[in-house]
């Protein structure tokens, strides 16, 4: 993977967390006021697993 490649990426996940907020910031406050009493534990599984699937779709974007 190349740095271009790399911050491409970045950028893009900056875009999307930005147009979430800027179309629907109610619903994206509703969201983290939902997450806030979660615990730790179960975050950490739920970030755990989105990095998982993540890494995932993009071995088979990348063509693995």
């Amino acid at each position: 993977m190349q740095w271009a490649d790399f911050l491409a990426a970045l950028a893009l996940v900056l875009i999307m967390e930005g147009l979430l907020l800027f179309a629907a910031p109610k619903a994206w406050k509703r969201m983290v006021a939902q997450l806030l009493p979660q615990p730790e534990r179960q975050l950490s599984a739920i970030g755990g697993f989105m990095l998982i699937a993540g890494l995932i779709a993009l071995y088979f974007v990348r063509g693995g």
